[in-house]
């Protein structure tokens, strides 16, 4: 669950989609269900194109593309329609489709309480969110989070190394200073390769548990 560094960490670094909000699958079944596409085909799309079995040396794909705002998002949502159908055949209207899909995607009550008692203890908090262009609700989000990294508008991705060194940086840290936070487990593996204390989030309490060793008194008391 937790990274193997030797210094006590001072900031923390989290993930969006599936960390600070409800699990990605739960919320996709909510979009799905309201579109008419089965989750079952859209799960599908995303392993053949970012997967295991995903073609290893094949390019950028256009996940990768939108995420680092290489491509213009009118143009993904064009893509991603025509590899998705409906339950009657036809796809889904490209126009707006990830508006609605990240629609259901709701911040968890316990993952914002939890930063709030981290802020308020003095330990910085970052936002660091792979996006495919959709906008985010930022409703609440001073109270949250010091910096705020979107990849689509800092040109890079997680796991790329670099983006971690990024947000590292925007909170004045080096990055062993920092635990990060994420639920994709490719992700947390990058984290620690740069020597960042890292947590696989599954829920907010557990979260809350490997956090508090992680960090200085201040942030283990307030993780609690």
């Amino acid at each position: 669950m937790t990274g193997t560094v030797s210094v006590s960490a001072s900031a923390v670094i989290v993930d969006w989609g599936g960390v600070l909000t409800q699990s990605f699958d739960e919320a996709i079944a909510v979009w799905a269900a309201s579109e008419g596409v089965e989750a079952a085909e859209f799960h599908a799309v995303l392993g053949r194109l970012l997967g295991p079995d995903a073609v290893p040396g094949g390019g950028p794909n256009l996940f990768h593309r939108v995420e680092r705002g290489e491509m213009p998002v009118a143009d993904f949502e064009s893509a991603l329609a025509a590899l998705l159908r409906r339950t009657d055949g036809t796809p889904p209207p490209a126009d707006g489709l990830l508006q609605r899909m990240f629609a259901p995607f709701a911040l968890e009550p316990a993952m914002a309480a939890l930063l709030r008692r981290l802020r308020g203890a003095g330990v910085p908090v970052a936002l660091l969110s792979n996006s495919w262009g959709h906008r985010y609700d930022r409703e609440g989000w001073d109270e949250l989070f010091d910096e705020v990294v979107i990849s689509c508008e800092v040109g890079m991705r997680k796991p790329e190394p670099e983006i971690f060194r990024h947000t590292a940086r925007l909170l004045g840290r080096r990055s062993e200073e920092c635990v990060f936070v994420d639920d994709l487990g490719r992700n947390v593996r990058a984290a620690r390769a740069l020597g960042m204390a890292a947590v696989h989030h599954r829920t907010a309490a557990e979260t809350a548990d490997a956090l508090a060793p992680l960090l200085r008194t201040a942030g283990r008391q307030a993780a609690h």
